[in-house]
Protein backbone atom coordinates (compact mmCIF):
# COMPACT_ATOMS: atom_id res chain seq x y z
CA UNK A 1 0.00 0.00 0.00
CA UNK A 2 1.45 3.30 -1.08
CA UNK A 3 1.29 6.59 0.78
CA UNK A 4 1.20 10.06 -0.72
CA UNK A 5 3.72 12.64 0.43
CA UNK A 6 3.17 16.29 -0.45
CA UNK A 7 6.35 18.34 -0.72
CA UNK A 8 6.37 21.87 -2.11
CA UNK A 9 2.97 21.29 -3.72
CA UNK A 10 4.15 18.12 -5.52
CA UNK A 11 2.72 14.68 -4.70
CA UNK A 12 4.93 11.60 -4.37
CA UNK A 13 3.30 8.16 -4.19
CA UNK A 14 5.76 5.80 -2.49
CA UNK A 15 5.78 2.44 -0.77
CA UNK A 16 6.42 3.16 2.95
CA UNK A 17 8.46 -0.04 3.23
CA UNK A 18 11.42 1.73 1.59
CA UNK A 19 11.48 4.06 4.60
CA UNK A 20 11.30 1.38 7.27
CA UNK A 21 14.58 -0.07 5.97
CA UNK A 22 16.22 3.12 7.27
CA UNK A 23 14.80 3.49 10.80
CA UNK A 24 17.33 6.17 11.82
CA UNK A 25 15.90 8.67 9.34
CA UNK A 26 12.88 10.90 9.89
CA UNK A 27 10.74 9.11 7.31
CA UNK A 28 11.85 5.75 8.71
CA UNK A 29 10.49 6.75 12.11
CA UNK A 30 7.31 8.20 10.60
CA UNK A 31 6.35 4.98 8.86
CA UNK A 32 8.10 2.47 11.12
CA UNK A 33 6.69 0.23 13.89
CA UNK A 34 5.90 3.21 16.13
CA UNK A 35 3.78 4.82 13.45
CA UNK A 36 0.75 5.19 15.73
CA UNK A 37 2.78 7.49 17.98
CA UNK A 38 3.80 9.75 15.13
CA UNK A 39 2.84 13.41 15.50
CA UNK A 40 2.52 13.85 11.72
CA UNK A 41 -1.03 13.03 10.69
CA UNK A 42 -2.48 12.82 7.18
CA UNK A 43 -4.75 15.62 5.95
CA UNK A 44 -8.39 15.15 4.99
CA UNK A 45 -7.27 13.54 1.72
CA UNK A 46 -5.05 11.03 3.50
CA UNK A 47 -1.88 12.75 2.27
CA UNK A 48 1.17 13.62 4.39
CA UNK A 49 2.38 17.19 4.03
CA UNK A 50 6.04 17.18 5.04
CA UNK A 51 9.39 18.93 4.55
CA UNK A 52 8.19 22.52 4.63
CA UNK A 53 10.70 24.80 2.92
CA UNK A 54 12.29 22.00 0.87
CA UNK A 55 11.90 22.03 -2.90
CA UNK A 56 10.26 19.10 -4.66
CA UNK A 57 13.28 18.73 -6.98
CA UNK A 58 15.67 18.22 -4.06
CA UNK A 59 13.25 15.84 -2.32
CA UNK A 60 12.94 13.77 -5.51
CA UNK A 61 16.73 13.46 -5.56
CA UNK A 62 16.87 12.42 -1.90
CA UNK A 63 14.29 9.65 -2.43
CA UNK A 64 17.01 7.67 -4.23
CA UNK A 65 18.70 7.15 -0.87
CA UNK A 66 15.82 5.00 0.36
CA UNK A 67 16.05 2.82 -2.73
CA UNK A 68 19.80 2.47 -3.27
CA UNK A 69 21.49 4.00 -0.22
CA UNK A 70 23.15 6.59 -2.50
CA UNK A 71 22.09 10.09 -3.54
CA UNK A 72 23.18 11.04 -7.06
CA UNK A 73 23.02 14.82 -7.15
CA UNK A 74 22.16 16.04 -10.67
CA UNK A 75 23.27 19.33 -12.18
CA UNK A 76 21.03 22.17 -11.05
CA UNK A 77 20.68 20.94 -7.46
CA UNK A 78 22.83 22.95 -5.08
CA UNK A 79 24.91 21.02 -2.59
CA UNK A 80 23.98 23.36 0.33
CA UNK A 81 20.27 22.77 -0.38
CA UNK A 82 20.88 19.04 -0.57
CA UNK A 83 22.78 19.23 2.72
CA UNK A 84 19.92 21.07 4.44
CA UNK A 85 17.46 18.47 3.19
CA UNK A 86 19.60 15.59 4.42
CA UNK A 87 19.90 17.23 7.82
CA UNK A 88 16.14 17.75 7.97
CA UNK A 89 15.44 14.13 7.05
CA UNK A 90 18.24 12.82 9.34
CA UNK A 91 20.16 11.29 6.43
CA UNK A 92 23.90 10.94 6.90
CA UNK A 93 25.69 13.40 4.61
CA UNK A 94 29.11 12.01 3.66
CA UNK A 95 31.12 10.89 0.66
CA UNK A 96 29.70 7.36 0.92
CA UNK A 97 26.18 8.71 0.52
CA UNK A 98 26.52 11.69 -1.84
CA UNK A 99 27.73 11.41 -5.43
CA UNK A 100 27.98 14.60 -7.47
CA UNK A 101 29.93 16.32 -10.22
CA UNK A 102 30.74 19.43 -8.18
CA UNK A 103 33.45 18.05 -5.92
CA UNK A 104 34.39 21.52 -4.66
CA UNK A 105 30.95 22.12 -3.17
CA UNK A 106 30.82 18.62 -1.68
CA UNK A 107 34.26 18.91 -0.12
CA UNK A 108 33.35 22.35 1.24
CA UNK A 109 30.43 20.85 3.17
CA UNK A 110 32.57 17.97 4.42
CA UNK A 111 35.27 20.45 5.48
CA UNK A 112 32.70 22.40 7.47
CA UNK A 113 31.77 19.19 9.31
CA UNK A 114 35.40 18.37 9.94
CA UNK A 115 36.19 21.92 11.07
CA UNK A 116 33.29 21.87 13.53
CA UNK A 117 34.51 18.66 15.16
CA UNK A 118 38.15 19.77 15.07
CA UNK A 119 37.44 23.13 16.69
CA UNK A 120 35.37 21.44 19.39
CA UNK A 121 38.54 19.54 20.25
CA UNK A 122 40.75 22.65 20.11
CA UNK A 123 38.28 24.54 22.29
CA UNK A 124 38.35 21.95 25.07
CA UNK A 125 42.06 21.16 24.82
CA UNK A 126 43.70 24.54 24.13
CA UNK A 127 41.37 27.53 24.42
CA UNK A 128 39.10 26.76 27.37
CA UNK A 129 41.96 26.43 29.91
CA UNK A 130 43.08 29.98 29.03
CA UNK A 131 39.53 31.28 29.39
CA UNK A 132 39.15 29.57 32.78
CA UNK A 133 42.42 31.14 33.94
CA UNK A 134 41.12 34.58 32.93
CA UNK A 135 37.81 33.93 34.69
CA UNK A 136 39.61 33.00 37.91
CA UNK A 137 41.27 36.42 37.82
CA UNK A 138 37.87 38.10 37.64
CA UNK A 139 38.03 38.83 33.92
CA UNK A 140 34.92 38.45 31.78
CA UNK A 141 36.52 38.49 28.36
CA UNK A 142 39.60 37.04 26.74
CA UNK A 143 41.86 37.98 23.83
CA UNK A 144 44.09 35.14 22.64
CA UNK A 145 46.85 35.42 20.03
CA UNK A 146 47.77 32.14 18.35
CA UNK A 147 51.49 31.81 17.64
CA UNK A 148 53.30 28.91 16.00
CA UNK A 149 55.38 26.49 18.02
CA UNK A 150 58.51 28.06 16.49
CA UNK A 151 57.63 31.68 17.36
CA UNK A 152 59.54 33.39 20.16
CA UNK A 153 58.51 36.52 22.06
CA UNK A 154 61.32 38.69 23.41
CA UNK A 155 60.25 42.16 24.52
CA UNK A 156 62.39 44.91 26.00
CA UNK A 157 61.30 45.23 29.64
CA UNK A 158 61.93 48.96 29.66
CA UNK A 159 60.28 49.61 26.30
CA UNK A 160 57.41 47.13 25.71
CA UNK A 161 55.22 47.42 22.60
CA UNK A 162 52.94 50.47 22.85
CA UNK A 163 49.69 48.84 21.71
CA UNK A 164 48.42 46.96 24.75
CA UNK A 165 49.68 43.55 23.66
CA UNK A 166 50.60 42.85 27.27
CA UNK A 167 46.91 42.19 27.92
CA UNK A 168 46.73 39.45 25.28
CA UNK A 169 47.03 35.79 26.15
CA UNK A 170 49.52 33.85 24.04
CA UNK A 171 48.77 30.35 22.80
CA UNK A 172 51.58 28.45 21.08
CA UNK A 173 49.96 25.99 18.68
CA UNK A 174 51.00 25.47 15.07
CA UNK A 175 47.99 23.22 14.44
CA UNK A 176 45.52 25.88 15.59
CA UNK A 177 47.48 28.48 13.60
CA UNK A 178 47.02 26.38 10.44
CA UNK A 179 43.35 25.84 11.27
CA UNK A 180 42.65 29.58 11.49
CA UNK A 181 44.49 30.21 8.23
CA UNK A 182 41.21 29.57 6.35
CA UNK A 183 38.44 32.15 6.64
CA UNK A 184 35.85 29.35 6.37
CA UNK A 185 37.32 27.71 9.48
CA UNK A 186 37.18 31.01 11.32
CA UNK A 187 33.49 31.28 10.44
CA UNK A 188 32.89 27.76 11.74
CA UNK A 189 34.75 28.61 14.96
CA UNK A 190 32.57 31.69 15.46
CA UNK A 191 29.45 29.56 15.06
CA UNK A 192 30.74 27.01 17.59
CA UNK A 193 31.55 29.71 20.16
CA UNK A 194 28.13 31.26 19.66
CA UNK A 195 26.51 27.86 20.18
CA UNK A 196 28.40 27.60 23.47
CA UNK A 197 26.89 30.87 24.73
CA UNK A 198 29.83 33.25 24.23
CA UNK A 199 29.38 36.81 22.98
CA UNK A 200 31.26 39.61 21.21
CA UNK A 201 33.22 37.02 19.23
CA UNK A 202 35.99 38.26 16.95
CA UNK A 203 38.36 35.99 15.04
CA UNK A 204 40.85 37.30 12.51
CA UNK A 205 44.48 37.98 11.66
CA UNK A 206 46.51 40.76 13.27
CA UNK A 207 50.11 41.86 13.60
CA UNK A 208 51.79 40.77 16.81
CA UNK A 209 55.22 41.98 18.03
CA UNK A 210 57.63 39.14 18.68
CA UNK A 211 61.03 40.70 19.27
CA UNK A 212 62.76 44.06 19.01
CA UNK A 213 64.35 44.78 15.66
CA UNK A 214 66.34 47.89 16.50
CA UNK A 215 66.52 50.83 18.89
CA UNK A 216 66.26 54.41 17.64
CA UNK A 217 67.60 57.35 19.59
CA UNK A 218 65.32 60.35 19.59
CA UNK A 219 66.28 63.97 20.36
CA UNK A 220 66.58 64.50 24.07
CA UNK A 221 68.03 61.07 24.71
CA UNK A 222 64.70 59.24 24.41
CA UNK A 223 64.87 55.71 23.00
CA UNK A 224 62.32 54.13 20.69
CA UNK A 225 62.26 50.38 20.18
CA UNK A 226 61.19 49.09 16.77
CA UNK A 227 59.58 45.65 16.97
CA UNK A 228 59.28 42.92 14.40
CA UNK A 229 55.60 42.09 13.77
CA UNK A 230 54.24 38.80 12.45
CA UNK A 231 50.75 38.17 11.13
CA UNK A 232 49.04 35.71 13.46
CA UNK A 233 45.43 34.67 14.18
CA UNK A 234 43.62 36.03 17.20
CA UNK A 235 40.39 35.06 18.93
CA UNK A 236 38.42 37.28 21.26
CA UNK A 237 35.23 36.50 23.17
CA UNK A 238 33.22 37.61 26.18
CA UNK A 239 31.03 35.87 28.76
CA UNK A 240 29.84 39.04 30.50
CA UNK A 241 26.16 38.71 31.45
CA UNK A 242 25.35 42.33 32.27
CA UNK A 243 27.53 44.07 29.70
CA UNK A 244 25.03 46.90 29.21
CA UNK A 245 24.67 47.58 32.92
CA UNK A 246 28.43 47.46 33.45
CA UNK A 247 28.81 50.54 31.28
CA UNK A 248 26.20 52.62 33.15
CA UNK A 249 25.57 53.14 36.85
CA UNK A 250 23.64 55.60 38.97
CA UNK A 251 25.36 57.29 41.88
CA UNK A 252 24.28 60.19 44.06
CA UNK A 253 25.88 63.57 44.63
CA UNK A 254 26.55 63.95 48.37
CA UNK A 255 26.75 67.13 50.40
CA UNK A 256 30.24 68.43 50.98
CA UNK A 257 31.43 70.01 54.23
CA UNK A 258 31.80 73.35 52.49
CA UNK A 259 28.14 73.43 51.49
CA UNK A 260 27.08 72.36 54.99
CA UNK A 261 29.15 75.16 56.52
CA UNK A 262 27.56 77.68 54.22
CA UNK A 263 24.13 76.57 55.33
CA UNK A 264 24.97 76.91 59.01
CA UNK A 265 26.72 80.26 58.62
CA UNK A 266 24.68 82.01 55.96
CA UNK A 267 21.04 82.91 56.28
CA UNK A 268 20.48 83.81 52.65
CA UNK A 269 20.53 80.27 51.20
CA UNK A 270 17.38 79.78 49.13
CA UNK A 271 14.94 76.94 49.63
CA UNK A 272 15.99 75.56 46.27
CA UNK A 273 19.44 74.81 47.67
CA UNK A 274 17.84 73.01 50.58
CA UNK A 275 15.94 70.81 48.12
CA UNK A 276 19.16 70.00 46.28
CA UNK A 277 20.88 68.94 49.49
CA UNK A 278 18.12 66.70 50.76
CA UNK A 279 17.13 65.23 47.39
CA UNK A 280 20.38 64.89 45.44
CA UNK A 281 20.03 64.20 41.70
CA UNK A 282 21.13 60.94 40.07
CA UNK A 283 23.71 61.01 37.30
CA UNK A 284 24.58 58.32 34.74
CA UNK A 285 28.28 57.60 34.41
CA UNK A 286 30.09 55.26 32.05
CA UNK A 287 32.15 53.34 34.55
CA UNK A 288 31.01 51.48 37.62
CA UNK A 289 32.90 52.47 40.79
Amino acid sequence: EKVTLVVDGTRFAVNPQIFTAHPDTMLGRMFGPGREYNFTRPNEKGEYEIAEGISSAVFRTVLDYYKTGIINCPDGISIPDLRDTCDYLCINFDFNTIKCQDLSALLHELSNDGAHKQFDSYLEELILPIMVDSARKGERECHIVVLTDEDTVDWDEDHPPPMGEEYSQILYSSKLYRFFKYIENRDVAKAVLKERGLKNIRIGIEGYPTCKEKVKRRPGGRSEVIYNYVQRPFIQMSWEKEEGKSRHVDFQCVRSKSLTNLVTVGDDISEDHEVIMHHPPQVDELDRL
